[in-house]
């Protein structure tokens, strides 16, 4: 099994923001069309989707590219797009990111690869492609090569991420495998189609199953297959390892004499749409900055678990891999309590699955009776509750000197204990305002000791059409008389 020390793989997570890569290949636009469905057309027996929302995002070689910074690394990126809408798009959607260095090469007469997916239920319907495989005009093929050549002398690796969309020829891939390894950088390439020839002398190739047993021309079902058909491509190739990416079956890294198996954690799988990407980045940024090997994997592997909890071709933060590494040794209640930035990817996620979204906040310092039934109640009222839970140094301000009793990891933990919880997160401000703004939930409950126009946020939950609860108090609980008593007593 791969070595996981956990505290080490958090400092490594760290250094990521020191990597500098180089992502060649081919860039596409990923559209998510998502609705419901409740009845069949009567022109066809085909489902009715009746479309609620609609997203886009960078996919291919720029959903790599969105991991790699939000890992916190640095990258340059050369691609080719089209002179149309979508080229338009991409080129919108990659100048939002940080850290990038950009070349998107425009072709008149090539469309901008995009991909739509109409989703219902959290499922795919359909997918359809607009797109051309066909080779570049060769003076876009000579700008390409001599914009990543140059590239390679300041990057500290290269990715390759070839989905055989015309952008890497054979040429253009084996001058940047030479370039590189002429400078002493690995290349890491995400391969397409059957001929891993064109990949030869590459430093890690990252094939799924299918594509493994496709390239070896064998049946790959299990470990040892695996093995068998990766020593065939580093034997006949001339690449030195193999990553391979099994699903639900974790990954395998190998080389001509070692290999290693690690299964994939993931808490939820909503959507295995890049994961593949994920990995890629993870790995190379970690290879980028000396990681060895076989940590890198963890690191991806890590990556893989937390983004198929995610919708869509989502990216993996620093801090979603730091929450995951730790959550294995920490109380499993500990696994509510998180950023708001994470936070905010939760809720996204229920909301996808239409979940009703309740929220409500408080000090919570000594929780007693009164604040269990004001969260049950809460609970009833909705699918999931979010906690917003004032900090210490907020909780000062309000309740005064000595306050709170309880330190806001105690508070946090206690709440997120709770069953009727499911998201705790904490806030600095005297109100929790900016994250009822941010987080925007179907329902804002306070204790009925409150009147409607005293509720924070209230104004805003109900102009954009959401619902204001004021819970039964039970009476005879506070937690600044028991204070009192405590120090009377």
């Amino acid at each position: 099994m791969v070595r996981t020390d956990i505290d080490e793989l958090a400092q490594h997570v760290q250094k990521l923001a020191e990597a500098q890569v180089l992502c060649v290949g081919d860039v596409m636009l990923d559209r998510f069309v998502y609705g419901s469905v409740d009845r069949v057309s009567p022109e066809a027996p085909i489902p009715v989707l009746r479309i609620d929302q609609e997203s886009t995002m960078l996919g291919g070689a720029g959903n790599v590219v969105r991991n790699l910074v939000a890992l916190g690394a640095k990258c340059t990126f050369v691609s080719v797009i089209g002179r149309d809408d979508g080229g338009t798009q991409l080129t919108d959607l990659v100048a939002e990111l940080d850290n990038v260095e950009a070349y998107l090469l425009r072709e008149s007469a090539r469309p901008s690869t995009i991909k739509t997916r109409y989703m219902a239920g959290g499922q795919q319907l359909l997918r359809a492609d607009r797109e051309t495989d066909g080779p570049l005009t060769e003076s876009t093929r000579v700008d390409v090569e001599r914009t990543a050549l140059g590239a390679v002398d300041v990057c500290d690796a290269v990715v390759l991420s070839d989905y055989g969309k015309g952008v890497l020829s054979k040429h253009t891939v084996a001058s940047l495998i030479g370039r590189a390894h002429a400078l002493g950088k690995p290349v890491i390439v995400d391969p397409k189609g059957n001929n891993f020839s064109r990949y030869r002398g590459a430093d890690v190739v990252t094939p799924n199953c299918a594509e493994l047993s496709d390239a070896a021309a064998m049946i790959v079902d299990d470990e040892e297959s695996i093995v068998v058909a990766c020593r065939k491509l580093i034997s006949d190739f001339g690449i030195k390892s193999v990553l391979v990416t099994r699903s639900q079956k974790g990954m395998s890294l190998i080389d001509a004499t070692g290999a290693r198996h690690v299964e994939v954690k993931a808490q939820e799988v909503f959507d295995v749409s890049g994961a593949g990407d994920t990995v890629v980045a993870a790995f190379s940024a970690a290879i980028a900055v000396g990681i060895e090997p076989l940590d890198a994997v963890s690191l991806a592997n890590v990556a893989a678990g937390v983004v198929v909890g995610k919708i869509g071709t989502a990216a993996v933060y620093g801090d979603d891999l730091i929450n995951a590494l730790h959550s294995d040794r920490l109380y499993s209640s500990d696994a509510k309590i998180m950023p708001e930035s994470a936070a905010l990817e939760k809720i996204k996620r229920w909301r996808q699955r239409r979940d009703r979204i309740g929220f409500t906040n408080g000090c919570f310092d000594l929780l007693h009776p009164g604040h269990i039934s004001l969260l049950s109640q809460a609970r009833e009222s909705c699918d999931r509750l979010v906690v917003a839970l004032n900090t210490d140094s907020s909780v000062t301000k309000l309740k005064g000197k000595g306050r709170p009793v309880q330190n806001q990891t105690a508070r946090a933990r206690v709440i997120a204990s709770l069953s009727t919880v499911d998201l705790v997160v904490l806030f600095n401000e005297e109100t929790p305002m900016n994250l009822i703004r941010e987080m925007r939930p179907d329902l804002l409950i306070k204790g009925g000791d409150y009147r409607r126009d005293e509720v924070v946020g209230a104004d805003l939950v109900q102009e954009y059409g959401g619902e204001v609860v004021l819970a039964r108090v039970e009476p005879g609980y506070s937690t600044s008389d028991t204070i009192a008593r405590i120090a009377t007593s």
